[in-house]
């Protein structure tokens, strides 16, 4: 009899709702409180591209490749359907995450002056490793002529570098969200208490939310009907 501790529909349902989350706050913080993202040159394009980077980095780029790992527990269909969406999603993703990168490096102050802090250094190898495994997974799924033991002793590494790059990409992000926190709170912009530093607070708990919740979905047993084998005997029914 196979027992699961936590059925698929309730990871999924608690991956979805907490992704709901994530997204809101981060489009209440990037829109309503856009002023906090003014830089020292204050321009209206400079203004978009500070805003457009954690609206890509975070619901384009988390949350998105959090759907694509979700995509082989809920997408009916072959295997290959749920591999080409996977691809799909992810590469958009990518996609986002690029384009997030260059907004942010698209200012007056160039590259080289945005590249100081940790942050900037996680999510370029982030950016990097994301579409190292995109790549392969491009490559894997329309060459097919790679021996199946190849295949299948690569997968197990494919998988893992995916979560870890997912997780990864959570972690700069949590590594912004206090850069960019404490950068407000120490020029006196922003106040400790006050509902921005709350919603900011309230985005970086509910990121972490969203990662051990996908990551749970990524790693648990697919679901399974138990069985039993009913055993007709003369004097009663024997279940084994």
């Amino acid at each position: 009899m196979v027992r699961i501790l936590f059925p698929p529909f309730s990871v999924l349902f608690f991956a979805r709702f907490s992704a709901c989350i994530v997204a809101v706050l981060v489009l209440i913080w990037a829109l309503h409180f856009k002023t906090s993202f003014i830089s020292h040159n204050p321009s209206q394009e400079g203004l978009i591209y500070s805003v457009l980077h954690p609206l890509l980095m975070v619901i384009g780029f988390i949350l998105i490749s959090g759907e694509a790992i979700l995509v082989h527990r809920w997408l009916p269909g072959s295997r290959n359907l749920k591999k080409l969406v996977h691809l799909c999603l992810q590469g958009v993703a990518l996609a986002c995450g690029v384009f997030g990168i260059w907004t942010k490096f698209h200012g007056q102050d160039g590259i080289v002056a945005n590249f100081y802090s940790l942050h900037s250094w996680m999510g370029l190898i982030c950016v990097a490793m994301f579409g190292a495994q995109w790549l392969f997974g491009f490559m894997s799924f329309w060459h097919r002529g790679e021996v199946r033991t190849t295949r299948l002793k690569v997968l197990p590494w494919h998988v893992f570098l995916g979560l870890y790059t997912y997780g990864l990409a959570v972690v700069t992000a949590e590594t912004g969200l206090l850069e960019k926190l404490t950068f407000l709170q120490t020029k006196g912009n922003v106040l400790k208490r006050c509902p921005e530093s709350a919603i900011v607070n309230g985005l970086g708990l509910c990121l972490a939310l969203l990662s051990s919740v996908v990551i749970l979905a990524a790693v648990s047993p697919k679901h399974q009907i138990s069985k039993s084998k009913i055993v007709f005997s003369d004097s009663n029914y024997s279940s084994r």
